[in-house]
């Protein structure tokens, strides 16, 4: 990971580096040029020194021979010395343009160095006229050399004027080159330092655009930021950090809606419970009634009599005892025969009703009060207002998807639309719709609460006729029982035994009434294996 403090290092030593090499660049040019131009000047200097000690020869010449000694012959010797130097000094300057002129100036100058020698040699002879002679010669021979050396010197700057005014050009170029570069280098310098503070301000903007969003409290967008510094890091913290969050929110969330489902599924069994205790008056009183009117009709031989009040008391017993648990649908099934068997003595022949139970079905587990309510819509609307009566049929049976699908259809004139889709979404029906104990809305309500899905139940009503609603159970759905407030609450004075025995004596036992009037499907109901179930039947 680079940390933004080498990014910034790096840009200082990119800066550094280019200020160095533009730097470098003019110091390199400003060299070339300086010795050119010393190159020029060493040129100029040797042509005059040799002019300068030619002269200074012929005046050391000049006092020796006035006054010949030892240290004028020294300094006459020293002269002469340094007029060869320049001679040979002068061979460097040879070129294309100053061949001719050069050489006559060497070959003055050798002859500058004769003419010295034989004043020299004469004048130690004793040979005045001899050396006087040379001595002239030798004074000529320097006005010539001086004369050369002027004509050399105009020469060579003829010669470097062209020269000369390219360096010039060359220098106007070259500070053109440079600008041009310095341009160049300043563009790429902003450029890079626009693409490094974009490297740094983006991740910050993402960054500062993220915080924005989670203040607003939308925990549920990933922090984004595409960078390799300090800042990547502060971002996966802080997405580490909303995550967490959401993970807290999401399971407060939950938690409160599992306590509303709760909530509401008190609010239900509570209103079943206060609709049950509407049709309660003093229910031992009645249990003991009844349960001695059966045993009446019974010693009397009124069999069916008998029979009837033994199911209307088995069916108010279970209505009471078993609002607050699930039970088997084996249990239902019992109930919904008691209720047919009552139905069956008030409409004879008018209901048919037929019932077909896969055995291997029998153990799933539902709500209590689920399929009677179901049936008692059926006789209502199908049977009851109809001359003729009408079909009712009641089946279960394992699906291959480990599923028990439970129907209660019937031929009646079927059931509007907007209505199914109100018991459906769990509203009350419109007025005018009758039930003698818990309604169609409940019973969607209880079912969704209890297997915690909303596909648990259909309405289906086709236009031809009749209606059908199924329930698609769960084989292996294990819930807690639903709980709600004692049972004591349920019937006020007192719970009704689970024997079923009111607290009268004489009569046959009421098992013995129940046995009588068991329903058909009994047989169907012992335990077995179903394979479309996946298991054991009870």
């Amino acid at each position: 990971m680079r940390s933004i403090h080498h990014k910034i290092l790096l840009l200082c030593g990119i800066v550094l580096c280019a200020m160095g090499l533009i730097w470098g660049l003019f110091v390199h040019y400003n060299q070339q040029v300086l010795e050119q131009y010393n190159g020029i000047l060493q040129r100029y200097l040797r042509m005059n020194e040799a002019s300068e000690r030619s002269q200074r020869a012929v005046a050391a010449l000049n006092e020796y021979m006035l006054a010949p000694d030892g240290e004028k012959r020294r300094n006459l010797d020293r002269a002469v010395r340094d007029l060869r130097d320049a001679r040979d000094g002068m061979a460097g300057l040879l070129n294309e343009e100053n061949g001719f002129l050069l050489a006559n100036h060497m070959h003055l100058m050798d002859s500058l160095d004769d003419a010295i020698r034989r004043t020299v040699m004469f004048g130690g002879m004793d040979d005045g006229e001899e050396a006087a002679a040379f001595f002239e010669q030798a004074t000529r021979v320097a006005g010539y050399i001086s004369e050369t050396t002027l004509s050399l010197i105009g020469l060579e700057l003829s010669a470097y004027d062209a020269f000369y005014r390219g360096i010039m050009e060359q220098s106007r170029e070259i500070r053109k080159l440079g600008f041009l570069v310095l341009g160049l280098v300043l563009m790429m310098l902003l450029a890079f330092a626009w693409w490094f503070s974009r490297g740094i301000t983006r991740p910050i903007q993402q960054l500062t655009a993220a915080a924005r969003e989670l203040s607003r409290g939308r925990f549920d967008r990933p922090i984004d930021v595409r960078s390799s510094d300090e800042i990547a890091f502060l971002a996966r913290t802080i997405d580490r950090m909303r995550i967490s969050i959401n993970d807290l929110f999401q399971e407060i969330r939950q938690k409160a809606q599992l306590e509303a489902e709760l909530a509401e599924s008190r609010l239900l069994l509570r209103e079943s419970q206060l609709r049950s205790l509407q049709n309660q008056i003093n229910p031992h009183f009645l249990f003991n009634t009844l349960d001695t009117l059966a045993k009446k009709a019974f010693l009397e031989g009124a069999e069916e009599t008998s029979d009837l009040i033994a199911s209307v008391a088995a069916l108010m017993r279970y209505n009471l005892r078993r609002i607050d648990r699930s039970v088997t649908l084996r249990e239902e099934a019992d109930m919904v025969a008691q209720y047919v068997e009552i139905q069956k003595t008030r409409f004879a022949d008018r209901l048919d009703f037929r019932m077909e139970l896969d055995p291997a079905a029998l153990d799933v587990r539902m709500p209590c009060l689920t399929l009677q309510p179901l049936v008692e819509n059926a006789v209502i609307h199908a049977v009851e207002p109809r001359e003729e009566g009408g079909i009712v049929r009641f089946t279960a049976r394992c699906e291959e998807d480990g599923t028990v699908r439970v129907a209660v259809e019937d031929d009646g004139p079927g059931i509007p639309a907007e209505t199914a889709v109100r018991l459906l979404e769990g509203n009350e029906p419109a007025a005018g719709s009758r039930s003698t104990g818990i309604g169609l809305t409940n019973v969607v309500r209880r079912l969704r609460l209890y297997y915690g899905k909303p596909d648990v139940i259909a309405i289906e009503s086709p236009p031809a006729g009749g209606t059908r609603v199924t329930l698609l159970l769960p084989r292996d759905a294990v819930r807690e029982a639903m709980r709600e407030t004692p049972r004591d609450a349920a019937a006020p004075g007192g719970t009704v035994p689970d024997g079923g025995k009111a607290a009268t004596d004489g009569g046959p036992p009421q098992e013995e009434k129940a046995a009588k009037s068991s329903p058909p499907h009994a047989g169907h109901a012992a335990g077995g294996r179903h394979a479309g179930c996946g298991g054991e039947a009870g």
